[in-house]
């Protein structure tokens, strides 16, 4: 099963993948995460391994699996007859930013959980989505504010 939610945001790229990237503050803006906890250390890139709880659902490890700076990243997370991979990618215009979100869960338990996930991951990710834009949106505000006051 794969799920798919895109939504443009009005900010740069490089506002957009600050956000995405500093994962342990997910829990500031997005509904969807209400705990994450890096693992090791340096910066967040690939082979970096993160909990992460969402509500309703036990905690989760994540391994990020594909690493491209400023442009996305995916991870997986396997649990017994379950794994997931989500990947975060932004696309740059002149407008601003198109952020996709995707879902895919494969397994036996995938198949079984079937119709409460089909309901419930376009629902999360929707809800990540616009609470990445909101997030993004009001730093690119305050980016320009304190811009503008700095060239008065």
């Amino acid at each position: 099963m794969k799920v798919e939610n895109t939504i443009h945001i009005e900010a740069s790229p490089d506002i957009v993948w600050r956000v995405t990237r500093d994962v342990e503050r997910w829990p500031d803006w997005t509904p969807t995460v209400t705990a994450v906890t890096r693992l090791g250390q340096g910066p967040f890139g690939l082979a970096s391994v993160v909990r992460i709880k969402q509500p309703m659902q036990p905690e989760a490890q994540w391994v990020v699996t594909a690493f491209e700076q400023n442009r996305r990243f995916a991870w997986k997370s396997r649990r017994p007859g379950l794994c997931f991979t989500a990947t975060h990618e932004l696309i740059g215009d002149e407008a601003g930013t198109t952020n996709i979100l995707r879902v895919e869960a494969e397994g036996m338990v995938a198949i079984l959980l079937r119709p409460f996930l089909g309901m419930a991951l376009p629902r999360a990710l929707a809800d990540e989505n616009r609470g990445l834009k909101a997030r993004c949106e009001s730093l690119a505000r305050n980016d320009s504010h304190e811009t503008a006051a700095a060239l008065q």
